[in-house]
């Protein structure tokens, strides 16, 4: 039998750390910190969570920080799946949510790349033995992708850099914001390079910070005085390299999308507002085009003139800045991303790059790398009558 998430669970509470360099708080006082303004956002306390949900930024799993925070949990889960592992366990939360598991989710995510240790150990991925000794990086890999998808459909740097020009317009309004500075697509790409074709400004930001939400069940919703947003569809797909040679212009949205869309029985056109883990600029343009928003290999086109922008664009994306201008902390940006779609629906965002009238909202999650293994996770959100 399956089972629709369709309208099981609603997002009360959403809160991001404003912080960009926390050098004085260890990670643990971030996750609390951050579970704290979600739930007061949600209008619960700790003594309300029967469910607590992390990936592999919480110090110690789910169990040591469930002792940490306080909460009389009866469900944990924990799930890495890199950077959209927060947009993967709100599906999670509200399959928890609906089999009866817990009525009150508590997701948190925090880290301090920016003051602290900035990656895992090699040895830690089985993989990274034998590829980093070829040169292979988070940015060499994505710069793969970059290049193959230039070779193949025509794309050019100039195309790429409007996904940056975007973000920066839209951070400009964000107090919090770590780069508020609007550039133009001739200093992105007269920048230098880290991995050709990637430059400088095609990547995104290092910082220290964290993100939480609160998912709840119908019932619980129906309680706060909070307005919710609801959950209407969720999809997951990982793609990986079949140990054989691997295209590496597509991604894994190419599956978690159209699971999402059935499943909240809407299209890419209904969409009104897309907030879509931008790790690089490339990550967007194949992204967009794994997900329907237009075809395979017109990704650098799509982005052109202004589509991007808030609040008239025909596809306002990533209104806070995104990873690329304003946050991404433990290079996880699936939690900011969700959160930023939350405050679009509740109207909350700067009246500058709010979308009008927005019904519908996508949050897509890439961990991992484009040009080898990764794993995608998507969700349709919407309005709490929809």
């Amino acid at each position: 039998m399956t089972i629709s998430l369709r309208g099981a669970a609603y997002i009360v509470g959403a809160y991001e750390h404003p912080g960009r360099d926390l050098p004085d708080k260890s990670v643990a006082q971030i996750h609390a910190e951050v579970a704290k303004g979600a739930l007061r956002d949600a209008g619960l306390t700790t003594a309300d969570v029967d469910g607590y949900f992390c990936a592999g930024d919480a110090p110690g799993g789910p169990i040591a920080m469930a002792d940490y925070l306080g909460l009389p949990v009866r469900h944990c889960d924990s799930t890495d799946y890199g950077g959209s592992s927060y947009v993967a366990l709100v599906s999670h939360a509200a399959q928890a949510i609906a089999t009866g598991k817990c009525s009150v989710a508590l997701i948190t995510m925090g880290g301090r790349p920016r003051s602290g240790r900035r990656r895992a150990p090699a040895q830690d991925n089985p993989a990274f033995p034998f590829e980093e000794t070829y040169g292979h990086s988070n940015p060499a890999s994505y710069a793969l992708a970059a290049r193959r998808h230039m070779y193949e459909f025509g794309t050019t740097s100039e195309q790429l850099a409007e996904v940056k020009v975007a973000a920066s317009t839209h951070a400009q309004h964000n107090p919090n914001a770590l780069l508020r500075k609007v550039v133009t697509v001739e200093e992105v790409v007269d920048s230098r390079f880290i991995a050709e074709p990637l430059h400088l400004l095609d990547c995104c930001v290092i910082t220290d910070g964290g993100g939480a939400v609160v998912v709840v069940s119908p019932e619980v919703a129906r309680r706060l005085d909070r307005r919710g947003v609801k959950l209407l569809g969720a999809g997951e797909a990982p793609k990986h390299t079949g140990r054989a040679p691997i295209d590496l212009t597509y991604t894994g949205a190419v599956w978690s999308g159209p699971r999402a869309f059935a499943e909240a029985r809407v299209t890419p056109g209904d969409i009104d507002y897309a907030s879509v883990y931008d790790s690089f600029t490339i990550t967007v343009v194949e992204t967009l085009e794994d997900l329907g928003f237009c075809e395979k290999g017109q990704g650098g086109r799509f982005v052109l003139d202004g589509r991007l922008q808030a609040p008239h664009g025909g596809l306002p994306l990533n209104t806070d800045g995104g990873s690329l201008c304003n946050n991404h902390p433990g290079n996880r940006g699936g939690m900011t991303r969700l959160i930023e779609a939350v405050r679009q629906l509740r109207g909350e965002t700067h009246p500058a790059v709010q979308v009008p009238d927005v019904q519908l909202a996508l949050v897509h999650g890439t961990g991992g790398w484009l040009g080898s293994r990764m794993g995608s996770a998507t969700l349709i959100l919407g309005q709490e009558d929809s």
